[in-house]
């Protein structure tokens, strides 16, 4: 049985010991569902594939992140795709665009281009009178980071009756409304033998008319 000077200790121990837990605790990625599990998804039955867009568009979700992402214009998508069958498919040449009801094309930034985004913000402040002037400098520290490249969708294959995820990064600034009516395009997945599946198309709405849980 402990006595009180040892407990006393190891209090005094947890204490000193687990903000540095805390601190060192890195980004976790959220934990993939079946890519069908999402209301946002598109599925091939043939083909046994799957994928599903979940947006990370409020203050609950992106919490997840230390910057504010949506302050910087970004929006961040939980990518998931599912492989049913009992062959491998490959991922690498896929391409992914985000087509807003307006047209307008997006296509996922590079971590790279992120870090360029968020040391030098835009200002969205309009002047009066065209006057040149430096960009406000801005910061994002070394966790911020670590952060978006755990959490980028980096997968190049998907294993059978396995599932891939990570996060897409859309630059959504100065776009109103962006999901609404949006689609999330997706060509470039090939089978075990190389023969390209039919392009998925995942709506939107479907994620923003689903049942609130």
């Amino acid at each position: 049985m402990p006595t009180p000077r040892c407990s006393a200790i190891l209090c005094f121990s947890l204490i000193l010991v687990l903000p540095l837990l805390l601190f060192a605790k890195g980004f976790v990625k959220p934990v993939a569902m079946h890519a069908k599990a999402y209301p946002a998804h598109d599925s091939h039955p043939d083909e046994m594939v799957a994928i599903a867009a979940d947006p990370y568009d409020t203050p609950q979700k992106a919490a997840i992140f230390t910057h504010n992402l949506a302050e910087n214009g970004f929006l961040p998508i939980f990518f998931v795709v599912t492989n049913d069958g009992d062959r491998p498919i490959s991922i690498a040449d896929m391409q992914i665009t985000f087509l807003t009801r307006n047209n307008s094309k997006l296509t996922p930034m590079a971590p790279a281009d992120m870090y360029r985004r968020l040391t030098n913000p835009r200002s969205t402040t309009p002047l009066p009178l065209p006057i040149p002037r430096k960009p406000v400098k801005g910061t994002i520290s070394k966790k911020e980071m670590d952060e978006i490249e755990s959490a980028a969708f980096v997968a190049r294959a998907v294993e059978p009756r396995g599932t891939q995820s990570g996060f897409l990064f859309f630059d959504i600034g100065g776009i109103n409304t962006p999901m609404a009516g949006a689609l999330i395009d997706i060509t470039g997945v090939s089978d075990a033998k190389g023969h390209e599946l039919l392009y998925f198309e995942i709506s939107m709405d479907k994620y923003l008319n689903a049942p609130v849980k």
